[in-house]
């Protein structure tokens, strides 16, 4: 197994500009390693470049075995997945054992998807000629991925690059390197070496590796973050997941769990997740009621038992000062309950925030907590402007009884994936992907795997 940078008492003796690490639950620093430099991204990035030959050249039945033995041994070692997870996010034990369990999912998808032909058939479209499509790998692509999901971020972006015959060089956020990193490991064994190899680290880390010889760069993070990647890029293939701050848009005589469903889907992971919903919009005479039913529910979950803490000091800090900056207005809050030792975390609770001016932060900005605000419409039409108005455009939910508006609505809304009567549901076989500031190119399904391949045509002549 090679060496993946990521030995705490060899960073101590290495280097000093280490990256510390806090556990998220206490907010006491659990870990100091020594971020990939220069050299070290370079010499990676030339193990990818020197593997990914012999890595496309595996007929697609060969890597799609590779590919589930990988996934075999991330089922297998599930709990010393799900303790990593859990070390740099601090998310609940059952939460981290189902991303574990959804991450091997993907990776299963795609060995299979790796199988299937998207290029069309070959024929005759030229006279006398014989025309076909061949779908080829970029080569080596940097795959940049957050904290909110380390490991299943990470396959989101690596199963479908991998599947259709590129290397990856993963780098993980800077606070959340732990199931990657073991990740690295067990696919050196089942894929064979510099098929997939992380490089931990801070964001010069990230920066390094997107100037560095890759072919193409996926990244999930913020809007900054995508600007700056998509400045280094140049002409090379981006793919960028931005965040959402997710509109809901709820109608009278709404079925009667929208509110605990709005309010488990944004709590959940305490409400760090891109397709979140954030901002509830229903009409006028709807309001009042709308607040206090998404309140009852809201208040009704714990943080520390129902879901976890933030992520680090500086997303607790930009959450206060989120909701510090955003005015007078009425707030529900429910519990905080972390265990013994925990108070000292980085825990908040849900929140629902109503009677905001329409430019509060809360609205414009995406908290990325466990926060929703709730907004009035006069009609239909104003409740589509304001879901509309912001430049994200990654999810959005509508919540009915009647299929007509509903189906309506779901159609004016402007975002890449919309659910009816449900929000954050999500499986591999179903793309998702954003829009305007939200970024571009497509996660999850059979399409994804065109983010990481580029078409050939080959014509032959005949006479």
């Amino acid at each position: 197994m090679t060496d993946h940078h990521f030995s705490a008492d060899r960073a101590v003796e290495s280097s000093p500009e280490l990256v510390t690490a806090a556990d998220p639950r206490t907010g006491e620093a659990r870990l100091s390693y020594r971020p990939a430099g220069e050299q070290e991204v370079a010499g990676t990035v030339a193990a990818a470049r020197e593997a990914q030959p012999r890595w496309s050249a595996r007929v697609p039945g060969e890597r799609a075995r590779a590919l589930l033995g990988l996934a075999e041994i991330i089922e297998a070692r599930a709990g010393d997945y799900a303790a990593a997870e859990r070390a740099g996010t601090g998310k609940p034990h059952a939460d981290a054992v189902a991303e574990v369990a959804q991450s091997a999912d993907v990776l299963r998808f795609y060995a299979g998807a790796a199988r299937a032909d998207l290029a069309p058939a070959g024929g005759r479209r030229l006279p006398g000629r014989e025309s076909w499509v061949r779908w080829e790998p970029l080569g080596v692509v940097a795959a940049v991925v957050p904290w909110n999901y380390p490991l299943l971020m990470a396959m989101w972006r690596l199963a479908p690059a991998l599947a259709a015959g590129n290397t990856v060089v993963l780098k993980p956020a800077e606070t959340t390197p732990d199931s990657v990193t073991l990740l690295a490991g067990h696919a050196e064994e089942a894929l064979g070496p510099g098929v997939l190899t992380v490089v931990p680290g801070d964001r010069e880390t990230g920066r390094l590796l997107v100037r560095a010889g890759v072919d193409a760069v996926a990244f999930t993070g913020s809007v900054a973050g995508g600007l700056d990647v998509a400045a280094a890029a140049g002409l090379r293939r981006v793919s960028l997941e931005l965040g959402g701050n997710c509109p809901a848009v709820v109608l009278p005589g709404a079925p009667a769990y929208t509110y605990a469903e709005l309010a488990a889907a944004c709590t959940y992971n305490a409400g760090q997740s891109c397709a979140a919903p954030a901002r509830v919009i229903t009409l006028r005479d709807n309001y009042k009621e709308t607040v206090e039913r998404l309140a009852e529910a809201m208040t009704a979950r714990a943080a520390g038992t129902g879901f976890g803490p933030l992520n680090s000091a500086g997303q607790a800090a930009r959450h206060d000062r989120i909701l510090a900056e955003s005015g007078a207005g009425v707030e529900h809050a429910g519990p905080v309950t972390a265990g013994p030792g925990e108070s000292g975390g980085y825990w908040r609770p849900a929140r629902v925030l109503a009677d905001l001016e329409p430019g509060a932060p809360a609205v414009v900005e995406e908290v990325f907590g466990p926060v929703l605000t709730v907004q009035a419409a006069a009609d239909l039409e104003e409740a589509v402007r304001l879901a509309n108005g912001l430049p994200q455009a990654l999810a959005a939910s509508v919540w009915g009884a009647e299929v007509g508006p509903v189906l309506d609505l779901a159609g004016a809304l402007n975002a890449g994936e919309v659910w009816v009567n449900c929000h954050l549901e999500q499986t591999a076989e179903l793309p998702h992907g954003g829009r305007g500031s939200s970024g571009h190119g497509t996660d999850l399904s059979v399409l994804a795997l065109a983010e990481y391949q580029r078409p050939k045509t080959v014509t032959v002549r005949l006479q």
